[in-house]
């Protein structure tokens, strides 16, 4: 069960063969204050898979077990934790004072076992070096609505990632969640990674 809005995280999950319920938590993240980027992303991750997990109907059978998997991301650029931008300004502004230059992309992981209680949270972060955009660049970006919505004012799958020169450590953290670190969490579960691919 994945505990998020995010159609990128979505995608990414049903790209690696998995095909999770959808059930978005209702968090208000702007509620959530922590001065460290990566607890942040933590944190909001946690509020989010215990919010899904204390709703959670019990599996149906014995033989059917449920987890729950939430994630947050935040982008920090020179010290200073980004959610999503929220209104095409912002987004500007933000994409203007990274442009040539590097941050770093957070996401918190929180899985969960809402039965049993068990739970496994980590972190990841990646490095992501954007390109010289110009200001049209920029403006044209902007005008789409896509980097609104996501934490940084960026996208790694869509058509930001035109204007990402590299990334330093697991691309799929910057998509919003690293498949290697997942696989990992659920293998702390009980969970055997291609367990949960889809059949033909």
């Amino acid at each position: 069960m994945l505990a998020s809005a995010s159609p990128a995280r979505l995608s990414t999950l049903r790209n690696a063969g998995l095909d999770p319920a959808v059930v978005v938590s209702g968090v208000d993240e702007s509620a959530v204050v922590d001065p460290d980027p990566a607890s942040l992303a933590l944190r909001l991750a946690e509020l989010k898979g215990r919010a899904v997990a204390d709703t959670t109907p019990p599996p149906s059978s014995d033989d059917d077990r449920v987890v729950v998997v939430a994630c947050d991301s935040v982008f920090e650029f020179e010290g200073t934790a980004y959610g999503k931008p929220g209104s095409k300004g912002a987004a500007r502004e933000r994409l203007l004072a990274c442009r040539g230059r590097s941050g770093t992309l957070h996401t918190g992981h929180f899985v969960i076992d809402p039965h049993s209680g068990d739970c496994v949270q980590r972190g990841a972060s990646t490095v992501v070096t954007f390109a010289t955009m110009s200001d049209d660049d920029i403006d044209a970006y902007v005008e789409t609505g896509e980097p609104v919505e996501v934490a940084g004012a960026f996208t790694l799958d869509a058509r930001g990632g035109a204007f990402v020169r590299g990334v330093v450590g697991d691309h799929h953290n910057v998509v919003g969640i690293s498949l290697p670190l997942l696989r990992d969490m659920l293998a702390e579960l009980g969970v055997w990674w291609p367990s949960l691919w889809q059949r033909d």
